[in-house]
């Protein structure tokens, strides 16, 4: 069965011109030595592309998981994965320790893991001796000192394993809360209606169900997922989210609420005759492990691990793809929206699973292009 392609229209995002010829690395390399990308001759309208010489962020980062920019500028805060603290990065290139989430119980992929902001809060996925949960920590004080206040827990008693936590939150453009949660290596709870395991799941800030959730009195969004670790809408409003195969294909997909996306019976494309939601794209589990997802204009950029590149597809033709970074920065975790018409990723060698360099992991900004 050949893949559903869905077409889906977005208004033309116009970013300004960028300047590139000031830019500098913080460890002092020229711009000119620095590894650039290409943007394709062919860029639509409103579709961005790196376009231009990377420079580091920050570098030295121990298995860095999330990262949010916590206002127009270059600050932010980021998760360490295994040791459990979330960090602040400031515009002037220090950082801090902002706190250490308690209880974080780190063992292969768990650990402190997504991120996300809304107003004063913020909101942590982590491991925990009862499974996942989500909480939300009153974020004191301001830019430069902000501090780690008192914490609600959302929802807890998510399935957790050493491998397939999910682990990704994003507030969505409802101001709902979204999070994505692995199967824990139950593949067959994917499909339970009843289990939490292997769903994208939509909740109120306060982690109430939305009364508009498609099944009553239920926090899930959509099912049938293996291990979701990106979450990203454009502009009208589409969500996409990429996922982790088995053996088979990675995949990115449309979520629709109440879709089931097949797994464990259909890993890519060919579900669609049982039922079951295909993947806009998929590719071979060795050129994947889509991790992080973002949308900046008409285009979608996802993390790669085990393809250690970013990829951008055209939100209107999202069975396409541009690759950039190949091999160059080993496995990428996150990519977000940087500031002044920018990019960020973040490498993520020192989980145990890359091969780190010097001064690994960092977080690398690249100016972004626009098709005219």
């Amino acid at each position: 069965m050949g893949r559903t392609r869905r077409t889906v229209s977005v208004a033309s995002v116009a970013l300004v011109a960028l300047a590139l010829t000031a830019c500098a690395s913080e460890d002092g390399t020229d711009p000119s030595d620095a590894p650039r990308a290409s943007a394709p001759a062919d860029l639509a309208a409103g579709q961005v592309a790196p376009d231009g010489a990377t420079t580091d962020v920050v570098a030295g980062l121990e298995a860095p998981w999330s990262v949010v920019r916590t206002g127009d500028g270059a600050d932010a805060l980021v998760s360490l994965r295994d040791s459990a603290e979330v960090l602040e990065l400031s515009e002037d290139g220090e950082r801090r320790t902002v706190g250490t989430v308690p209880g974080v119980r780190h063992g292969g992929e768990g650990g402190l893991l997504g991120l996300a902001l809304q107003d004063d809060g913020l909101f942590v996925y982590s491991t925990g001796k009862d499974g996942n949960r989500i909480e939300r920590y009153d974020l004191q004080g301001s830019t430069g000192s902000y501090e780690l206040g008192d914490a609600t827990t959302v929802i807890d008693g998510l399935p957790a394993n050493s491998f397939h936590d999910g682990g990704r939150i994003a507030f969505g453009p409802d101001g709902m809360l979204y999070a994505s949660v692995g199967d824990a290596g139950a593949s067959e709870d994917a499909q339970d209606r009843d289990s939490l395991a292997g769903k994208i799941l939509r909740l109120t800030p306060d982690g109430d169900v939305p009364a508009d959730n498609p099944f009553p009195d239920s926090p899930v969004w959509s099912l049938g997922h293996r291990n979701v670790q990106g979450l990203g809408w454009s502009a009208d409003g589409t969500m996409f989210a990429s996922e982790f195969g088995q053996d088979a294909h990675d995949e990115l997909n449309v979520i629709e609420p109440g879709s089931d996306y097949g797994w464990p019976e259909v890993e890519g494309t060919g579900g669609e005759d049982q039922g079951f939601v295909d993947p806009v794209q998929q590719w071979a589990t060795d050129d994947a492990s889509p991790s992080g997802l973002t949308v900046v204009g008409d285009t979608v950029f996802i993390a790669n691990l085990q393809g250690r590149m970013l990829r951008g597809i055209p939100v209107d033709d999202p069975s396409s793809a541009q690759e950039y970074f190949a091999g160059e920065y080993g496995r990428i975790r996150t990519v977000l929206a940087g500031p002044d018409d920018t990019l960020w990723f973040v490498t993520n060698n020192t989980d145990g699973r890359g091969d780190p360099r010097e001064d690994d992991d960092r977080i690398v900004q690249v100016p972004l292009t626009t098709g005219t």
